[in-house]
């Protein structure tokens, strides 16, 4: 018995490996060529005065992205970068290299009193851009639409590291997210010094971008983020809410049609690294504040008439006592 027992958390364990590895690691062999890109602009951190300056900048280098996307024949790239750089778009960083890197704000960024960054998941890049920004989207209209009189609100899509591919057959790592970590703080250092301390600043993280997220908490303190919200979260590669060392309240969801529920949740050391992500955020002992999310899917969590998207924007607002639970 105890032989059939082992074999089959043996087996379990290959079934977490080969399904986490869906959600994060990428595809190795399949990559296309690289589509030729200017290297980004090189500009010191935005101010609120140099806001305009950095939006003009960005937009400059993704119009040039295009013209040599297109010259190289790619219509694909070419049209997401044309499209990053029409005036009305505010981007606070472009590179347009590999998958591509993009961020952008919704709203008035230097006047906010709520601010709120999201953090994407895997596959996403310049190609698959629309579908996060839409999701940025939906979320400043529900903030525009909710907020108080008087309270002015800001999204800021935030495609700042590569993400990893949803296909392919390997163990299942924070290697990408512990690269992207650093960046990410830097980041919301750099959000603070354009809105000052006053405004309210969440954190909301999709999927793998939940990891990027727990493994920049331990130094978001410093940049007063408030709340960390994770949605169709595999794990945090802790144990507990605690364990990630920051003062923010910590939120979660998932949604009963979200495939990432059937995520086993380990965490084993194979071949020098970590497998798998720990403890599910939405369990009673990872310890989060766990929020209704209906009955939605992996891609659901902001869209328009979800349950999560009302509950997201009263964290961002900071209306916590107005979020429903399951």
């Amino acid at each position: 018995m105890g032989l059939v027992a082992r074999g089959l958390r043996w087996r379990r364990a290959v079934l977490a490996v080969f399904v986490a590895s869906a959600v994060t690691l990428p595809v190795v062999g399949a990559a296309r060529p690289p589509v030729p890109a200017p290297p980004p602009v090189t500009l010191a951190a935005p101010t609120a005065a140099t806001l305009d300056a950095t939006y003009a900048a960005h937009r400059a280098g993704a119009a040039k992205a295009a013209r040599m996307a297109a010259d190289y024949g790619d219509r694909r790239r070419a049209a997401a970068d044309r499209a990053l750089a029409d005036p009305a778009r505010h981007l606070l960083a472009f590179d347009g290299r590999g998958s591509g890197l993009v961020t952008e704000v919704l709203g008035d960024l230097a006047h906010a009193d709520r601010v709120a960054v999201l953090v994407p998941g895997s596959d996403t890049g310049l190609d698959t851009y629309g579908r996060f920004r839409a999701a940025a989207q939906a979320l400043h209209a529900r903030l525009t639409r909710e907020a108080p009189a008087g309270i002015r609100t800001a999204v800021v899509a935030w495609l700042g590291y590569e993400t990893p591919a949803t296909i392919g057959v390997a163990v299942a790592t924070t290697d990408l997210a512990d690269r992207a970590a650093p960046e990410l703080r830097a980041f919301v250092r750099d959000v603070r010094a354009v809105t000052g301390p006053r405004p309210r600043l969440s954190l909301l993280c999709h999927s793998y971008g939940s990891v990027v997220c727990a493994r920049a908490a331990p130094g978001l303190d410093a940049a007063g983020v408030d709340d960390l919200a994770v949605v169709g979260s595999p794990g945090m590669g802790v144990d507990t809410a605690a364990g990630l060392r920051t003062r923010a309240r910590i939120w979660a969801a998932r949604g009963a049609d979200d495939w990432v529920r059937h995520v086993p949740h380990i965490g084993v050391g194979l071949f020098g690294t970590g497998v798998g992500f720990g403890t599910d955020p939405v369990s009673p002992a990872f310890g989060a504040r766990v929020f209704e999310a209906g009955d939605g899917g992996h891609s659901d969590y902001f869209a328009p008439g979800s349950s999560s998207l009302p509950n997201l924007a009263r964290i961002v607002l900071g209306e916590t006592t107005a979020v429903t639970h399951d």
